[in-house]
């Protein structure tokens, strides 16, 4: 049995009621972001990035608009002092991009830092040491005092070799795990290493609250930043920063009320790679604002290229389900599902409408790369007629009569049950070609000719081969269609009346042909259907005629 006396709320509330948050609707502007996906370990991959796929996926993050990376822990590995260089080196830094560099308030440590970002046009150096109670007691063995002195010489550290070496840094400081730190005592370091720094407006500090282990509901992270934002020395020239890991499974939760709450800057990763359970997913939060009318001032306008970099070059798998960059994110199997979303799309493109209010897509997939007929609309066993007849419409231009997708949907749920699979939509048009159109069974037709004998009445001379031999057989009736019906009921000896005909051009341009669609129902109730697709209506509205026709003769195995 699993025992939950042992765990206790290892959070702190702040010292006052800080509930502001909670009376703002939505982000209306969206923060500053950093990418941290490159920083020590590339993020606790199993097998590290090299150098070369290190300096690609850099050149992914500056393409899609970031323009502030944090590219490692230089003094950590000789790999990451080297990626810095590189950088550097090969001017691979563009002018409106910051990189971040990551250093421990240790003194080696901090040296080599400087070292490893020396000749760098912008760079950010990001100082921390962990604050939270757990790490004081049992790892450090120090007080809040001795603590504070660890970051505050590391401050001042910063300051001086920024002047030794000239270079055009801002300083940013982090009290790790801060989310298992008392919120009187972050707040007291934080302002120590704030006094050390004395920002201005044109230099301001970065102070980065990380849920470094996420530990609460995301409502008292809330919280937390709100006291801290009110409270921090000089709050006019700090950007507060956000730094959400996703242990609970609530980072992006974290990190937008947390926003509400008064930060203006989040740190995190795309797809929310990071050690144990990740960081914060960027993608997700940057897509959540664009849902809502914001713009993320990221381009993730094509989702299915970033994720495949992504997956070579970190080894990771994207899952199916993730928000916005799953594969399956979009994918609609359920019959009233994708009925609906059939007929959303239909709704805008009659109403000419801007607004994307689509039933079951809360985001359009083209806006990120997707397509509709192999991303949204996903056939097997559980779907409907309403998806079946869309990818048909959408990817070879049949609009087939509504009791006829319903037959057709009967038809390619057998298939992929039988079968066990989802469909292409190659398959399902194989189906509804084998099963509908141009049927040519027991009546080939040869040639078929019309005589006009007035007020409306049709002759017919239709040209059919049985067993090899073309005969010829006549009919008349009330049109074209009916003629050719009543020919076939006299010679085929086959009782049905026509109870739906539709048309239309398959294609647009010169190359069009034109589909038609014929319903016959038996006497016994039963309606069978048929399709013809030829260069001229009428013969194509004769072949979808005996197409069905031919589907009752094969039923009754008449030859």
């Amino acid at each position: 049995m699993m025992d939950a006396t042992k765990y206790k709320r290892n959070y702190f509330m702040p010292p006052e009621e800080s509930l502001e948050w909670t009376k703002k609707e939505y982000i209306d502007k969206a923060p500053a972001w950093c990418s941290v996906d490159l920083r020590d370990g590339n993020q606790a991959l199993i097998v590290p990035m090299n150098l070369e796929d290190k300096i690609e996926f850099f050149k992914m993050l500056v393409a899609v608009g970031f323009k502030e990376i944090e590219v490692g822990f230089p003094a950590a590995s000789e790999t990451e002092y080297e990626f810095l260089r590189a950088l550097i080196d090969r001017n691979l830094i563009p002018d409106d991009v910051t990189v971040q560099v990551l250093t421990q308030a240790r003194p080696h440590i901090i040296q080599k830092t400087f070292e490893a970002v020396r000749g760098c046009k912008h760079a950010v150096i990001h100082l921390y040491n962990s604050t939270s109670l757990a790490q004081r007691e049992q790892v450090f063995k120090k007080s809040r005092e001795e603590i504070i002195d660890i970051a505050v010489e590391g401050a001042k550290m910063l300051l001086d070799l920024t002047k030794q070496d000239g270079g055009n840094y801002q300083f940013e400081y982090s009290p790790e795990s801060f989310t298992g730190t008392e919120v009187d005592f972050a707040l007291e370091i934080c302002n120590a290493v704030i006094d050390i720094w004395k920002p201005t407006p044109d230099n301001k500090v970065i102070i980065n609250l990380p849920a470094t282990v996420e530990m609460s509901l995301p409502h008292v992270y809330a919280s937390q930043i709100e006291y801290m934002s009110k409270h921090l020395s000089m709050r006019e020239n700090v950007i507060l920063s956000l730094h959400p890991h996703n242990d609970r499974g609530c980072g992006v939760a974290d990190a937008e009320l947390g926003v509400l709450a008064g930060a203006d800057r989040i740190e995190g990763t795309l797809f929310g790679n990071g050690e144990r359970t990740g960081n914060v997913d960027i993608i997700t939060l940057a897509m959540n604002m664009y849902t809502h009318g914001v713009d993320p001032r990221l381009d993730f306008s094509d989702i299915p290229k970033i994720t495949e970099l992504y997956e070579h070059v970190t080894g990771m798998h994207v899952y199916e389900r993730s928000p916005y960059t799953g594969k399956l994110v979009f994918a609609a199997f359920s019959g009233s599902h994708q009925d609906a979303i059939a007929k959303g799309m239909h709704w805008r493109e009659e109403k000419n409408l801007k607004d994307w209010t689509v039933p079951y897509l809360p985001l359009d997939p083209h806006d990120v790369g997707r397509e509709y007929d192999g991303d949204v609309i996903r056939i097997n066993s559980q779907s409907g007629k309403g998806g079946i007849g869309y990818i048909l419409e959408q990817r070879y231009g049949f609009n087939l009569p509504a009791k006829m997708r319903e037959d057709l949907g009967y038809a390619v749920k057998s298939v992929s049950d039988h079968m066990h699979k989802e469909l292409s939509p190659e398959e399902i048009l194989g189906i509804y070609n084998k099963e509908y159109v141009n049927i040519k069974t027991a009546i080939k037709l040869d040639e078929c000719h019309f005589v006009q004998e007035g007020n409306g009445v049709f002759s017919t001379a239709i040209t059919i081969k049985r067993d090899g031999t073309p005969k010829i057989y006549h009919g008349t009736g009330n049109g074209r269609l009916d003629a050719v019906a009543n020919a076939v009921k006299k010679h085929f000896h086959v009782e049905f009346k026509l109870i739906c005909y539709e048309e239309h051009a398959l294609q647009h341009g010169s190359n069009s042909q034109a589909c038609a669609y014929v319903g016959i129902e038996a006497p016994e109730g039963v309606v069978t259907w048929g399709c013809g697709i030829k260069n001229d209506i009428i013969d194509a509205s004769v072949c979808a005629l005996l197409s069905a026709v031919n589907k009752v003769l094969d039923k009754k195995n008449i030859k």
